[in-house]
């Protein structure tokens, strides 16, 4: 399953709608607010390239108070175990 890290700019003083917005898609498996030139990062994934774009471009990019976006396709991944 094709899988992007998506970092996003708001408006201030949208951050925590942006951030339960997010938190309700059902293509969006993480959330992080972060500090930086970034405000939140997100961990999507959906079944196909096709509505990974979609969900990018048609969904996150047009929540209210999404200034701008950065996608980063995961090319490779590996969850460390802990201990």
């Amino acid at each position: 399953m094709p899988e992007a890290l998506v970092a996003i700019n708001v408006d201030v003083g949208k951050e925590d709608e942006v951030f339960q917005t997010l938190l309700d898609m059902p293509e969006v498996k993480e959330v992080f607010m972060v500090y930086g030139i970034y405000d939140i990062i997100t961990l999507v994934e959906a079944p196909s390239m096709d509505q990974l774009r979609e969900t990018i471009t048609g969904k996150i990019r047009k929540i209210d108070g999404v200034k701008m976006t950065l996608t980063m396709v995961i090319v490779t991944r590996k969850i460390k175990n802990k201990g």
